[in-house]
């Protein structure tokens, strides 16, 4: 039984440590990602039509919120024709929650204003 305790032990502190060297090898969002961020804080001018729209999480890759909590905005990507398939997500009147999606709302990951 004791052994099998160390086992586990030894088990969870490697999978911990795999989980804080991927979190730490993350890439930072990109340049453009940040400059969105703070137009979001400070209110705009948004550059695109569609910015501020609201963001209804149909596929509910972000937690439950009432509709109308999330609103969405464009994050240009640099050579594309079109706005690209990189935006920010965020919710609350002013926004508490920021995500950022660079694959079209099909996986999320949270920031801040403050990521660099």
């Amino acid at each position: 039984m004791r052994r099998l305790l160390i086992s586990l032990l030894v088990i969870l502190i490697g999978a911990v440590t795999l989980w804080q060297r991927q979190a730490e090898t993350r890439p930072p969002v990109p340049v453009e990602a940040r400059e969105t961020l703070e137009l979001i804080t400070r209110g705009g001018p948004f550059p695109y039509r569609k910015d501020g729209s609201e963001f209804r999480n149909r596929e509910q890759n972000l937690p439950a919120a009432p509709r109308g909590y999330y609103r969405e905005y464009t994050v240009p990507t640099p050579g594309s024709p079109d706005r690209g398939a990189r935006r920010i997500v965020a919710g609350g009147t002013p926004p508490s929650v920021w995500y950022y999606t660079d694959d079209h709302y099909r996986s999320f990951r949270a920031v801040s204003p403050g990521d660099n």
